[in-house]
């Protein structure tokens, strides 16, 4: 009895590794929402992205550049107040930028979006900014801890760590935290914006995630280890 109990537990423990495993590695309390080798769940244009070395892997080149910023989106449903983590990489003379309780815009084109993005950005001021893709444009540049009125004025809360040049060639986690009208973006740990947004006209509490291709010269980025935890 004891030797058939023993097995019975190592085999559970087993059979849980192995789903954990194929499914993704994701912290306690987080869910993988990407398997590291399938675009399963993810809807981009098929010409531009694609998984290359375990990663979401979206491309443009010079010799067919993309008109308009298009968007690679996870078709898992929309997110309210969360956490999402993920590590990315970028290569190419442009930027990038993971959206959050976005809306498509398909008056624009396929796979357009717009609404809040964690901008990824190779100068220093804009990394891990908040800003608003085809809406209120720059919201925060980095360092910032703002408050949005109702009537749109910004006033400055806090100051947080200054920007600081990344060399977005390597690996970066990058990190939201969204509950109710409270926006925090965080870049390998550290804070670079706070936003309380009381502009209900403009803000957004629900939507969905999405990772940018940005129109203009030829770019490369790359996304893995995505993990989501609903609040």
């Amino acid at each position: 009895m004891i030797r058939k109990a023993i097995c019975s537990t190592v085999c559970l423990i087993v059979v849980s590794m192995f789903v954990a495993g194929s499914a993704g590695w994701a912290e306690e309390g987080f869910t993988s929402i990407f398997d590291g080798k399938s675009l399963e769940g993810w809807d981009g244009n098929p010409e531009l992205w694609s998984v290359k070395d375990g990663a979401l892997t979206g491309v443009t080149t010079k010799e067919a550049p993309i008109k308009y910023n298009q968007f690679l989106i996870w078709r898992g449903g929309t997110v309210k107040d969360f956490e999402l983590k993920l590590k990315l990489k970028m290569a190419g003379k442009n930027n990038s930028g993971i959206q959050y309780r976005s809306r498509e815009n398909e008056n624009v084109g396929k796979w357009s979006v717009a609404g809040y993005q964690c901008d990824v950005h190779p100068n220093p001021p804009f990394v891990g900014m908040l800003y608003e893709e085809r809406g209120r444009g720059i919201v925060a540049t980095r360092g910032k801890h703002i408050r949005i009125g109702d009537d749109g004025k910004k006033e400055d809360v806090a100051k947080l760590e200054p920007p600081q040049k990344l060399d977005l060639g390597e690996w970066h986690e990058f990190h939201i935290i969204a509950k109710g009208n409270r926006l925090e973006h965080r870049v390998d740990g550290v804070t670079t914006v706070i936003i309380e947004d009381n502009q209900e006209s403009k803000r957004s509490l629900e939507g969905i995630i999405a990772f940018q291709l940005h129109g203009g010269g030829p770019m490369q980025v790359q996304i893995k280890d995505v993990q989501l935890k609903k609040l």
